[in-house]
C-alpha cells in the first residue's frame, strides 16, 4: 500500500533541452578526479601520494574528524597530481586510468545475517559511506547516531533532471540490496517517493514504506517528502541516500566490487542531441560535452546538477561525486534595453506584472544564467511562500541566519532544511539574494557551534 503525497506550492520550470530515453557509453576518460569540496564540512587526509598505484574503491584519503569514513578511487590507475590551494589545503586528487581496470575485492556480503554494525563497518571500509547523507544539516552522515528514518526520493522534479525511472531500469537486485542492508541501520521505516504516474523500479521493493508523489517542484526534492512524512525535531537524526547511489551500494554488497557508475543525463538548450550516457563517478565532462554538438568556442555555462542547484565547472571540469545530470545552457552575461520597461513574454515569472508566462503553463522556454536585476534588500511581496511547500517561514528564516541568531534558526526549522531546498525562492527572488548560500552558511554555523 503506498501513501499519496500531493504538493500544491511550488513552480515547474519547463525549459528545452530534455534528455532523449536513449543511452550511450560515454568515450572512456583517460582521468578521473576526487574532489573534496564536494563533500561539505570533510577536512581530507591522504593515504595515497602521487605515483601511487590504486585499485578501484581503494581508499585514497578519510574524512580528519572521523578517520572511518573513506573516500575510494572510482577507477584504478596512479595517483598523478593532488591540487592544493592556501594553506596546502587539498583541492583534487587527480587519478591516471588504466586501460584495463582492476578492482579492490571487499567480499560478497550476506545480508541477511549480518546486524547493523556490521553492515556500517562494512560500508564505512569500502568507501560507500559518503553516498550515505543526514538530516540536519544536509553533510554525510554520522555513523555514531542511529537514524529514526532514511528517505530516498526516486522522483526528480527539478528543471530537466534526470528520469530515475529510466535510469534505474534492470537495476532491481542492486536496489532491494542496498535497501535490505539501509533497513537494519534504523528502527525506523524506510520511506521510498516515487512519481505517481511513473513505473519506477523502486515501487517493488519489499521492506520499504512507498509514497506516490506528484504536484510540482520541489515535490521531488526529499526535503520536501521529510516535511511531509515525518519532520525532523531537535536532537533527531534521518539519513537520505540517492537511487544511483543504492545501486552502487547493493552492488558492492552482491559482488564485492565498487563500481562508481553513473547514468549520465546531458540536457539543455545548448545541447544539440540531449541523451543519457553511461559514465563513473568524476570523468572528464569533456568526453560527453565536446562529443555531443556543443561547439567549443560557444557562450555557454555547464554545470554539474540542475539548473537550479548545481555547481558551475569549466570546460575542462570533473563531473562532481552525486551529480547525476550535466546541464548546459547560453551564458547570461548580455543587457536587455529597457528590459525592465515592457511586456516579456519569452520568461518565466510568478508576477503577472507585465509579464504573461502565467498564460502559458505548458510552454516551454530557452533560458539563459542572466539574473535579470541585482543584488540589493529584501521585498516583503510574499512570492517566496507561492513556491515554498514546506510548513517553515522562509524570509525569516533566510533573515535568521544573516544575523546569526541560534535559537532563532533553530524555532524556525532549520534542523530539516537543506540548500536545495531554497533552490525556488531564489529563483523567484525578486531581492536576487543568495538563498542557496545563506542557508549553506547558516547550517555551517549551527553545525560548529550545536553540533
Amino acid at each position: 500500500m503506498s501513501h499519496d503525497i500531493r504538493i500544491t506550492k511550488g513552480l515547474d520550470i519547463k525549459l528545452k533541452g530534455a534528455a532523449e530515453k536513449t543511452s550511450e557509453k560515454a568515450i572512456v576518460s583517460n582521468f578521473y578526479t576526487l574532489r573534496p569540496e564536494d563533500f561539505h564540512g570533510v577536512i581530507p587526509k591522504l593515504i595515497s601520494k602521487v605515483g601511487t598505484k590504486v585499485k578501484a574503491g581503494e581508499a585514497v584519503f578519510f574524512d580528519k574528524s572521523n578517520e572511518a569514513i573513506k573516500f575510494a578511487s572510482p577507477v584504478s590507475g596512479e595517483v598523478l597530481e593532488i591540487s592544493r590551494g592556501e594553506k596546502r589545503r587539498i583541492l583534487a586528487i587527480k587519478i591516471q586510468a588504466d586501460k584495463e581496470q582492476t578492482y579492490q575485492d571487499n567480499g560478497k556480503f550476506d545480508i541477511d545475517a549480518a546486524d547493523s554494525e556490521a553492515i556500517k563497518s562494512h560500508l564505512l571500509a569500502s568507501g560507500c559511506w559518503p553516498f550515505v547523507k543526514q538530516r540536519p544539516y544536509d553533510v554525510i552522515a554520522n555513523p555514531d547516531k542511529a537514524p529514526k528514518a532514511i528517505f530516498i526520493s526516486g522522483y526528480a522534479s527539478a528543471p530537466l533532471a534526470a528520469d530515475l525511472d529510466f535510469t534505474l531500469q534492470g537495476k532491481e537486485s542492486e536496489l532491494q540490496a542496498a535497501i535490505s542492508a539501509l533497513g537494519k541501520l534504523t528502527e525506523g521505516k524506510v520511506h521510498v517517493s516515487v512519481g505517481k504516474n511513473g513505473n519506477s523500479p523502486l515501487a517493488g521493493l519489499t521492506g520499504v514504506t512507498l509514497h506516490k508523489v506528484s504536484g510540482p517542484h520541489p515535490s521531488g526534492n526529499v526535503g520536501t517528502q521529510i516535511n511531509k512524512i515525518d519532520p525532523i525535531n531537535k536532537g533527531e537524526v534521518v539519513w537520505t541516500v540517492n537511487p544511483q547511489d543504492l545501486v552502487i551500494i547493493g552492488e558492492l554488497l552482491l559482488t564485492g566490487k565498487f563500481n562508481a557508475e553513473r547514468v549520465i543525463a546531458l540536457v539543455g538548450s545548448s545541447v544539440e542531441k540531449p541523451r543519457y550516457f553511461v559514465t563513473k563517478i568524476g570523468s572528464e565532462v569533456a568526453t560527453m560535452v565536446y562529443d555531443k554538438g556543443v561547439a567549443k568556442d560557444s557562450n555557454d555555462r555547464i554545470i554539474s546538477g540542475n539548473v537550479l542547484s548545481g555547481k558551475q565547472i569549466k570546460p575542462d571540469g570533473y563531473l562532481d561525486y552525486y551529480s547525476n545530470v550535466i546541464s548546459i545552457i547560453p551564458e547570461g552575461d548580455d543587457y536587455e534595453f529597457f528590459g525592465w520597461n515592457k511586456p516579456v513574454f519569452n520568461k518565466i515569472s510568478t508576477s503577472r506584472a507585465l509579464t504573461f508566462s502565467w498564460l502559458s503553463p505548458k510552454k516551454v522556454y530557452d533560458l539563459n544564467t542572466n539574473t535579470n536585476g541585482e543584488h540589493r534588500a529584501f521585498v516583503t511581496t510574499g512570492t517566496y511562500e507561492e513556491v515554498f511547500p514546506l510548513d517553515i517561514y522562509p524570509m525569516q528564516i533566510l533573515k535568521a541566519c544573516m544575523y546569526k541568531d541560534l535559537d532563532e534558526m533553530e524555532a524556525l526549522g532549520m534542523y530539516e532544511v537543506a540548500p536545495e531546498d531554497f533552490a525556488l525562492t531564489e529563483f523567484v527572488c525578486v531581492s536576487k539574494q543568495p538563498h542557496q548560500k545563506i542557508i549553506r552558511e547558516g547550517l555551517d554555523l549551527m553545525l560548529k557551534e550545536i553540533g
